[in-house]
């Protein structure tokens, strides 16, 4: 759940040029007045960005049928979705999810690109949101912006992996099917709460950081979030075939450290990496009643599949499936997540047996 997709950290360079070849999606904001946030903190007014492609489809009762909604990472946007690895295998004529067949809707989510965020200008005053608040704002996004009233698909990598999660705890019956890819439905603990807090507390404790009211980017402090992002995001193998010397580890490393630093704002990363504090729908599983097919990747240093918590918790979910993608010199770390040629035969029978029968 990284920054600019932080699951394709080593990808981020690469991934900038590839949005010329992307489908052209039509964009827009939607804006909730007086939007309150689950720890009582609100804004006047709140706005959501959002991409979509295709049209809705209304059934014979007027319900939409053919709405699937893309989630997307920590520190990333809806656009991700549009990078070649994703749509060039399922957004494209004959995809899975084709957009002459759905109606395709991916939002920035609160925190993140064209949506309200700290660097809006309230800075450190902005109110902390949660996972709560940002799919509270996805869900009012469908039904009162959009008019959506029900989602064929969840699809969420990361971050939007848990918000997945959370979907189908708050609304069991608003979507046909859930796909959560890469993360796990626990308390963010562990490994994996050490190194955001590491990457909070190196923005925080740079002197320039001066309480969330800088006047130019406190550069060490967010240079320790980009070594974050990046180990957090990246895996041995693929890093070992991509930079087998010294001199290109550490040329790669300079790159990365540089995009960073020209791309972040301290504010508003420290947030979005907070936003996860709270997350633990561990103990309402049994909630969810939507066939789930869940998918992480063998090389994931943030949800290690060592840790067994996926193969216990699916058997807690009523109709959830649990796939992991095996470690190979193809994949990518925690990124894997975007690929869709390592798990689109599992959206492709999550499709088929969620659809409507034949």
């Amino acid at each position: 759940m990284m920054l600019r997709n932080l699951a394709l950290a080593a990808l981020a360079l690469a991934g900038l040029s590839a949005m010329a070849e992307a489908p052209k999606p039509q964009s827009g904001d939607a804006i909730f007045k007086n939007f309150t946030f689950h720890d009582g903190g609100s804004l006047p007014e709140l706005k959501l960005h959002y991409y979509t492609l295709g049209t809705p489809h209304r059934n014979k009762a007027g319900h939409v049928d053919n709405a699937v909604i893309l989630l997307h990472g920590t520190g990333g946007t809806g656009e991700q979705f549009l990078r070649p690895q994703f749509a060039e295998t399922l957004l494209v004529p004959g995809g899975l999810l084709d957009p002459a067949r759905y109606f395709i809707i991916m939002p920035d989510n609160i925190g993140h690109g064209g949506s309200s965020k700290p660097s809006d200008g309230l800075h450190a005053k902005f109110p902390h949101y949660d996972y709560d608040d940002m799919v509270q704002a996805q869900y009012r996004l469908l039904t009162e912006t959009l008019k959506v009233d029900h989602l064929r698909l969840v699809f969420g990598t990361s971050m939007g992996c848990m918000h997945a999660f959370v979907w189908g705890e708050t609304h069991p019956d608003f979507a046909d099917a859930l796909m959560p890819a890469a993360c796990l439905p626990t308390q963010i603990a562990g490994r994996n709460r050490s190194w955001r807090k590491m990457l909070m507390d190196g923005i925080t404790n740079d002197p320039a950081w001066a309480g969330g009211e800088y006047k130019e980017q406190p550069k060490e402090g967010l240079r320790i979030a980009g070594d974050m992002l990046i180990l957090a995001g990246g895996a041995p193998l693929p890093w070992q075939i991509a930079e087998p010397t010294r001199d290109q580890a550490d040329k790669k490393l300079d790159e990365l450290i540089a995009h960073y630093l020209e791309t972040l704002d301290a504010n508003d990363i420290w947030y979005q990496v907070d936003s996860s504090r709270n997350y633990d729908p561990s103990s309402k599983l049994g909630l969810i009643t939507a066939p789930m097919m869940w998918v992480n990747s063998g090389d994931d240093f943030i949800n290690p599949p060592e840790l067994g918590v996926a193969e216990r918790a699916v058997k807690e979910i009523k109709r959830g499936e649990f796939y992991m993608v095996p470690l190979s010199a193809d994949t990518h770390g925690h990124g894997t997540h975007t690929w869709a040629k390592f798990w689109q035969d599992k959206m492709a029978h999550l499709l088929e047996i969620s659809g409507p029968k034949k």
